[in-house]
């Protein structure tokens, strides 16, 4: 069937529009892909490092951790054992010239002692225990050899542990040594890369803890003296600090 003039006309003339669509569309794809858009760097240039910093000092406390434990057949007769005889270290200690306040009492117990069939109850064992801080160390073997020959073979020696008793200007030596390390460190990193240590953006610390106890073990019944040496007693910091790079 033939096609009339006018509707061959309006056919043509979509045709152009829809090819020039087309076109334009093809030549804006193509002018987005021209070369990369650059991204902005806004991120602050940035070191951070690690300081540690240690200073020594004597001690010049000891902590003594006593105990008196007794056997017997029924629970008051081991109970009352034990409080008298500690009773007579703490006043053997007061007398020898420690303040009543650096004695107290850490634990008071009492344990029932099975027979070999598991069932049956052999004995009872009390223990009382206390702690005792010594601030003047020309007392310290002293103090050491009253509670273990008050006490007899009830005595057990659990710890000592020196200390130093105001060790505030330590840590301020410490925390001010660990942050010149972590400083030295930053601004070499700096010079390395070829930039200045800026402000600095944060500091964060971790104080090391006390020594532990030290274990001392002593006998029974003792008539020497205790040798004892306060040695040196580390206190130490580390400080992580971030500083900008410019």
């Amino acid at each position: 069937m033939p096609i009339p003039a006018g509707a061959k006309s309006t056919a043509a003339k979509l045709l152009a529009v829809a090819a020039a669509g087309i076109a334009a569309a093809v030549l804006s794809g193509c002018d987005a892909q021209q070369g990369p858009t650059p991204a902005s760097d806004t991120g602050i240039r940035q070191v951070t490092v690690v300081g540690s910093g240690q200073v020594q000092g004597t001690p010049d406390t000891l902590t003594v951790d006593a105990s008196m434990e007794f056997l017997a057949p029924d629970a008051t007769a081991a109970m009352n054992q034990t409080n008298e005889r500690q009773q007579a270290v703490i006043d053997a200690l007061v007398a020898a010239g420690i303040d009543r306040k650096d004695v107290a009492t850490t634990q008071a117990g009492l344990q029932p002692q099975y027979g070999s069939d598991g069932t049956v109850i052999a004995a009872y064992r009390a223990t009382n225990s206390i702690k005792v801080t010594i601030r003047d160390l020309d007392l310290a073997s002293e103090a050491i050899g009253l509670i273990v020959s008050t006490g007899g073979n009830a005595t057990r020696i659990n710890s000592i542990s020196y200390s130093i008793e105001d060790d505030s200007q330590f840590v301020r030596d410490a925390r001010a040594s660990a942050f010149e390390d972590a400083k030295d460190r930053a601004n070499q990193y700096a010079e390395l890369s070829g930039l200045t240590l800026g402000k600095v953006i944060s500091i964060s610390e971790a104080p090391s803890g006390p020594p532990p106890p030290v274990p001392m073990p002593m006998p029974r019944a003792m008539e020497a003296a205790v040798p004892l040496e306060p040695g040196q007693q580390t206190v130490g910091f580390s400080v992580t600090v971030i500083w900008e790079l410019t």
